[in-house]
């Protein structure tokens, strides 16, 4: 029996609700609702837990406890909960990710215990796109890799990667895992590039995919092909591929400080639609 307020870690038999409360925004919870859709709430399967927030026996709000702590349509009781749950276990996780509200207040209460963070990103812009602009002409040579291309593209993810999140992905397993997360999109047909003389000059991958949303990540383009226009024409194609194979909504979050990327991003199509935040460990 519940009671009044409780949080568990939910269970494969709780996979109905906990759908059900992802779906209730399908653009913000798209990574997680990505990740349950594909393996259920099996820890095992998962990659992690997922904790439930009842209030008078209906689940109201989660957090996905994995290599990222992201706290999913979390009222504020729930927010105190999770953060006395994770305070309890200790860090476990590289990040903490999250619409801004709930996760700097998860932060707040977390920061005395888990600090200090290597970076935090207070806001960052969440982007979406039901269609592209007619102002941005897609590029022509935006094309999907092929699972034989994975030697080309590899340091193209590795130099966004670092330059991104500050350290490189090839640190302590030797990039085993990231180098099986790109083999994966890659294989999936939602990584992008276009490739010059063997070398990446663009690229980008639709990261989490669901039937109703999806979302684009790791865009990068060459140090010395940046200022072109190559961003706009090639997240045009990119946004084309997603809407046309994917999702109807397409969406994606920057960083507030990067204008020029924001501002690429609207000339494509995009438009804000709330906030992110993540803070780095």
């Amino acid at each position: 029996m519940l009671t009044h307020t409780t949080t568990r870690v939910l269970e494969p038999g709780d996979l109905g609700a906990a759908l059900a409360v992802l779906e209730s925004d399908p653009v913000a919870n798209a990574f997680v609702t990505a990740r349950v859709q594909a393996a259920g709430l099996d820890p095992w399967r998962l990659g992690g837990e997922m904790w439930g927030w009842y209030e008078e026996g209906r689940l109201r709000s989660l957090c996905y406890s994995g290599a990222n702590l992201v706290p999913i349509c979390a009222t504020p009781d729930a927010v105190r909960a999770f953060a006395e749950r994770a305070r309890r276990s200790g860090r476990r996780c590289s990040s903490i990710v999250g619409p801004a509200e709930p996760t700097a207040e998860l932060w707040r209460l977390l920061e005395p215990s888990w600090g200090p963070a290597r970076d935090v990103r207070p806001h960052q812009p969440l982007m979406v796109a039901e269609r592209p602009s007619p102002d941005i002409e897609p590029d022509p040579l935006v094309r999907r890799i092929r699972k034989d291309e994975m030697d080309v593209v590899m340091p193209a993810c590795v130099a966004m990667f670092t330059e991104e999140v500050g350290v490189s992905p090839m640190a302590g397993d030797g990039g085993l895992l990231y180098q099986a997360r790109v083999a994966e999109l890659v294989g999936a047909g939602r990584a992008f590039a276009r490739i010059e003389n063997g070398e990446v000059v663009f690229k980008a991958e639709i990261g989490a995919a669901t039937p109703k949303a999806c979302q684009i990540q790791g865009v990068w383009v060459a140090p010395e092909y940046r200022g072109l226009g190559l961003s706009e024409t090639g997240m045009a194609a990119v946004l084309r591929y997603a809407l046309a194979d994917v999702a109807p909504v397409v969406s994606l979050y920057v960083n507030d400080y990067n204008t020029p990327a924001r501002a690429a991003y609207r000339r494509v199509g995009f438009r804000e639609v709330g906030a992110f935040m993540s803070v780095l460990f």
